[in-house]
């Protein structure tokens, strides 16, 4: 047999090329350690709200009071709530409609003062003619308590969903206008200084510096307005609306149902935090260029 046939056969394989050992344990300690920060991170969360609970229920026990519930009758009137089969009651497995009434108004408010309030922080922030004129205006109508507007709101759009919106959206409006303001005249003058050199102006300046710098701020605007909104979700829904979980917490009160009104801000509560941990994400996302961010 030839040397050229010997090298050209293909039934010569040719030794696999493994990773090297120590390639492969850095990368396990690595998986490790991130894992056991995100427990300890998780562990350390937990602490406080056991906390809560363990107290919450040693105080009923102890007082022996019957106008607060015990952890474990919040619990039950949770999965009723829910699902239902317990009580057998109005609100049994009515919680898929009441939340989905509440979370349509409280991100129809929200997502109506993110269109008003952000592109009016831009220009606020940048035109200082613009800010003479509206920001004395502005500064007298945000110490009103959005509840001194709900007999107005009831005038103005009626009772029912409309008038709950309208009192989300005003609660949203301000931290989000005042954030974007805020991060609009915090960019760094040189950035703009920079941007003219290389003829950046008008329009395009918006994009390439002003809203990229702004960013910060804003998001931090809208993680105040989302949680605005879930605040006042219950005001918004004592304007004659009949579901939604502001309305079930009301009701709770009228009927002296103390188990109904907790586990209605619980679950506020829930989806305000899980709205909260959304807009984190999206700005991790969004501000993934910046070394100095970290939510």
């Amino acid at each position: 047999m030839s040397l050229e046939s010997t090298v050209s056969s293909p039934s010569i394989s040719r030794p696999a090329v493994k990773p090297a050992a120590g390639v492969s344990r850095a990368g396990t300690r690595n998986h490790a350690r991130k894992l056991t920060t995100r427990l300890r991170t998780i562990a350390l969360a937990a602490i406080v709200p056991v906390g809560l609970l363990l107290l919450w229920d040693v105080m009923v026990r102890w007082t022996g009071t019957r106008l607060i519930p015990s952890p474990s009758g919040v619990a039950i009137m949770m999965w009723d709530f829910a699902f239902g089969g317990i009580y057998d009651d109005a609100y049994s497995g009515s919680l898929p409609i009441h939340f989905w009434k509440s979370v349509q108004r409280v991100y129809g408010g929200f997502f109506l003062a993110a269109l008003a309030g952000i592109p009016l922080g831009l220009m606020l922030g940048r035109i200082p003619v613009l800010r003479a004129m509206l920001d004395p205006t502005l500064s007298l109508l945000r110490p009103i308590p959005v509840t001194a507007w709900l007999p107005l709101s009831m005038i103005f759009f009626g009772l029912g969903p409309k008038s709950a919106v309208f009192l989300v959206f005003l609660g949203a409006f301000y931290p989000i206008l005042l954030n974007t303001v805020f991060g609009v005249k915090s960019v760094d003058v040189r950035l703009f200084e920079a941007a003219g050199m290389l003829g950046c102006s008008g329009p395009q300046l918006f994009r390439a510096v002003v809203l990229p710098a702004a960013l910060p701020s804003i998001f931090n605007g809208l993680r105040l307005g989302a949680s605005f909104a879930w605040i006042l979700i219950v005001v918004g829904e004592m304007t004659g609306v009949p579901e939604g979980l502001g309305a079930v917490i009301m009701d709770g009160r009228t009927l002296s149902r103390t188990d109904l009104v907790i586990t209605g801000m619980i679950i506020i509560g829930i989806t305000g935090f899980v709205s909260d941990r959304l807009l984190v994400l999206l700005s991790n996302h969004f501000l993934r260029w910046s070394p100095q961010h970290h939510a």
